[in-house]
């Protein structure tokens, strides 16, 4: 998708100083939540900070405030050879958080890697700190600058830079629903609360279910057969999942990984959250298990 830049000037850039640009750097801008109120900031010149370009939850537009040939502010040595920008996001948050709340703005900030790494010519690999503070060309968060680039966490260690790169490099469709290939596994569970299906797509579990009593599933019109699949929880590396309930009570879903490792995630009795997700929210997160036998 080619991206809407919407212009919010900022006075904090300088010259590259004939330096070329070898470096796609993604930041989190840590407090502010949309392009204009990062936008604002930036346009204070005491701010004293600034970046290339912002991007948030609007699918499809960004923010730009320093135009390319300029240098930005906001990665201490490495500002004359980077192209930047600062995601309205945090570096505390996890994988889930980004991949299930904020999926337009990995999907903008994907879209803006390819459009950048096509004007400057670069690879679109994810570069490791050494590589990043060498002479390496590619993609790097800015906790890959080190201290030199102001010794900075972000953007995190639950950042999908696997998601995010293969969607730059065109690999991944814009999805709504599961693909509609057919999925590696189904598992309906037919309990005394309900039923409940699992379907596992390439990198991720999705989910859906219709509560004791009712004739509708989630997803779909009250009374209607049809339901909706949610995505669920990430499964990279997943191969296989199983569904038990524990004596207790507890629903479990277990993945079995390509190495034969474990992991899995449960819903305990009477509630609607499940391990990793969010409150009241279908959505989870797989932990560690059982490690590969031998």
């Amino acid at each position: 998708m080619a991206l809407q830049r919407v212009w919010i000037p900022s006075p904090n850039y300088s010259s590259r100083g004939g330096s070329s640009v070898r470096l796609i750097v993604v930041h989190t801008a840590e407090g502010a939540r949309t392009i204009e109120s990062l936008g604002n900031f930036f346009a204070s010149s005491s701010a004293q900070v600034s970046s290339h370009t912002g991007i948030d939850d609007k699918r499809g537009k960004i923010g730009e405030y320093v135009k390319r040939p300029n240098k930005a502010w906001t990665a201490s040595e490495f500002n004359p050879v980077a192209i930047q920008t600062e995601l309205c996001g945090f570096a505390s948050w996890s994988t889930n958080e980004w991949r299930n709340n904020h999926d337009n703005m990995l999907r903008n900030c994907a879209d803006w890697i390819a459009e950048e790494a096509k004007y400057y010519g670069l690879p679109i690999t994810q570069l490791s700190a050494s590589q990043a503070q060498g002479s390496g060309r590619g993609v790097c968060g800015h906790n890959e600058l080190g201290a030199r680039g102001g010794g900075h966490w972000d953007p995190g260690p639950g950042f999908p830079w696997d998601y995010v790169l293969d969607l730059a490099r065109g690999s991944s469709p814009e999805p709504s629903q599961p693909d509609s290939e057919e999925p590696q596994v189904a598992v309906a569970l037919n309990w005394a609360d309900g039923i409940h299906v699992f379907e596992l797509h390439k990198d991720a579990v999705w989910y859906t279910w219709q509560n004791k009593g009712q004739t509708n599933w989630n997803g779909a019109k009250a009374g209607s057969g049809p339901a909706g699949m949610s995505r669920f929880c990430d499964a990279k590396d997943v191969v296989s999942i199983s569904a038990e309930r524990s004596a207790a009570g507890a629903l479990t879903l277990i993945g079995k990984k390509k190495n034969g490792s474990l992991v899995y995630t449960w819903q305990k009795p009477g509630q609607n959250s499940w391990n990793g997700g969010e409150k009241g929210k279908s959505i989870a997160g797989f932990i560690g298990f059982a490690p590969a036998p031998g």
